[in-house]
């Protein structure tokens, strides 16, 4: 049977509306960046809306409607959530006996189609409609839905976007009071808060928001994995970007220097703070927002996803009274969390905790948080030593940057306090080096250094699309996998369905290597040996490393072999 794709590249060609080597073009394009093959001829110029429209409705056999002159039932438009309709540009028509009729811009989306009737139980008849009509219908059809307005602004900003691309000389920046009262429009309000909003709906951790040469994007990581979302035309970018700088109490009209700051809005019903980083860029000022949702944190070591034998050994070392303890692993991969978790199982009235962090993600209560502002003078090294002034139990360091502050938080383990801290490298061993590249003697090392704790975070298998398959013994071999003591070569994937938007993951999990300072690694460290020899003699002494404890995880139907692959180096 003839693909979906295959029919539209066979109508196309046949009615000479693009040439082959105008469709090896789309199709590289579509390789490269993704999306609807239907959209990106679109994009192209290649040909016109109206005529592919046309096309496709005489090749398929499909009808095509003037949405205009159509009123929806409302009872039938609550059989589709805004959100689906609006992610797919689909609205439904009617309903017949156990159909629907769904008006769809590209009906060769077999996924929206699969999507829509596993949701509604309904079987699905497509018709042909044109994407502004569709947006439009959308937009009338759920009123309530603030972020139709993003569909709106971006009709309404099509001929600026156009004289966009004419323009030769250096766009000229607004003036501070324009921008200042761009930044205050309700329509540039609602745009924003629906991106926040929409964010904060889809459990993101991070927004981006990027000038391109001719469009603006905006993308949500979720699950550790960027995604693309609607975004506005550029030309609300400068708006975009002030409105932001408002709610962050940031300068409107500093345009060539970074700026940070972060603000608090109530969405979905609960407070979330927003972390923001503004940089310049040869196109303009990208954006970056983290979201710190409290609701989403699991501040609680049983609920980290860390396999048992790692929480425990983690627990013995959180009760020692003095000592360093270092968590590793590259930016995103859920390090403060895991000190954060750390701090809640040791908390109690007769400790006293203080932290010092840049900046505070999480306030903890009962527990003393200090920001960091090397701008001023306060550095992790300078709150350190006003730290030690306040008879502390446990410290936090938010993370070890520098000689200075290392040697500090050495002497503070040394001197009865239990330090906890952060350091950027790879593998748990790899600490013990970088370490010593920072000028910290390997004596004082073994002194002060308890155990080392490296993790990374994988996607979780969605629970209600999850299939095993069998793992072939070649591709093992090619993996460089060892499935010697592995008596089913079982794994699992998630197949995609409604409830993961077809992407088989949901949520996302941890998987840690904890290293140990035992004595005969301490001779090691003290001879000043390489990281791989370090690493060997820890899992000659039971050290589980990242890629096992991921292949265990995948074994276990947590996750697949490919986000272990993904997240993890193989072992020497």
């Amino acid at each position: 049977m003839i693909s979906l794709k295959e029919r539209l590249k066979e109508i196309l060609i046949t009615n000479k509306l693009i040439t082959q080597e105008q469709l090896e073009k789309a199709l590289e394009l579509q390789k490269e960046k993704g999306g609807r093959l239907s959209d990106i001829i679109i994009e192209l110029k290649l040909i016109l809306e109206n005529d592919l429209i046309l096309v496709l409705s005489e090749g398929l056999g499909l009808p095509l409607i003037d949405l205009k002159r159509l009123k929806i039932d409302p009872e039938v438009i609550r059989l589709i959530p805004f959100e689906v309709a609006h992610h797919y540009q689909i609205i439904p028509l009617s309903r017949m006996a156990d159909s629907i009729t769904l008006a769809m811009a590209d009906p060769l989306d077999i996924f929206a189609i699969d999507h829509v009737g596993a949701l509604t139980g309904y079987k699905i008849n497509p018709i042909i409609a044109s994407s502004p009509d569709i947006a439009q219908a959308i937009e009338l059809s759920y009123p309530d839905a603030t972020k139709g307005i993003i569909e709106d602004l971006v009709k309404e900003m099509q001929v600026a976007s156009s004289i966009e691309l004419v323009k030769e000389d250096k766009e000229a920046l607004p003036t501070e009071k324009e921008l200042d009262r761009a930044s205050h429009d309700a329509p540039v309000i609602q745009v924003t808060n629906a991106v926040l909003e929409g964010a904060v709906r889809k459990k993101a951790s991070d927004i981006l928001i990027e000038p391109m040469d001719k469009r603006l994007r905006i993308r949500f990581r979720i699950d550790g994995v960027l995604q693309e979302e609607k975004a506005p035309s550029k030309s609300m970018h400068p708006s975009l970007v002030s409105r932001l700088k408002v709610m962050s109490d940031l300068n409107i009209a500093e345009h060539r220097l970074p700026q940070d700051g972060r603000f608090k809005v109530k969405a979905l019903n609960r407070e979330v703070d927003f972390r923001v980083s503004i940089l310049p860029s040869s196109l303009g000022e990208k954006v970056a927002l983290r979201i710190l949702d409290k609701s989403q944190a699991m501040l609680d070591i049983e609920k980290l996803g860390f396999n048992s034998d790692a929480v425990s050994k983690i627990k013995k070392v959180a009760m020692l009274p003095h000592g360093m303890m270092l968590v590793c692993g590259p930016t995103g991969c859920g390090k403060t969390t895991t000190l954060y978790s750390i701090l809640k199982f040791v908390d109690s009235p007769q400790k006293n905790i203080i932290t010092v962090e840049d900046p505070v993600e999480y306030q903890l209560e009962g527990i003393n948080q200090v920001t960091a502002h090397p701008e001023i003078g306060l550095t992790f090294a300078a709150a350190l030593r006003s730290i030690l002034r306040q008879d502390p139990n446990v410290i936090m360091i938010g993370e070890i940057r520098d000689y200075e502050t290392v040697d500090i938080a050495i002497k503070s383990a040394l001197t009865g306090h239990l330090v906890l801290s952060t350091l950027h490298t790879t593998t748990a061993s790899g600490a013990v080096v970088r370490l010593i590249n920072m000028g910290v003697e390997p004596y004082l090392i073994n002194s002060a250094l308890v155990c080392i704790l490296a993790q990374r975070l994988v996607r979780k298998i969605c629970p209600y699309c999850k299939e095993a398959y069998a793992m072939k013994e070649d591709v093992a071999a090619n993996l460089r996998i060892s499935l010697n003591k592995i008596k089913k070569m079982e794994f699992f994937r998630g197949k995609g369905c409604a409830q993961c938007f077809n992407s088989g993951y949901s949520g996302r999990t941890g998987i840690a290597e904890v290293f140990l300072l035992t004595p005969a690694i301490r001779d090691m460290i003290l001879s000043r040996a390489q990281e791989h020899l370090i690493k060997q003699q820890a899992r000659k002494e039971g050290m589980r490393t990242l890629r096992e404890d991921g292949l265990d995880a995948a074994l276990k139907g947590l996750t697949t072999l490919e986000e272990v692959l993904r997240v993890t180096a193989p072992d020497e």
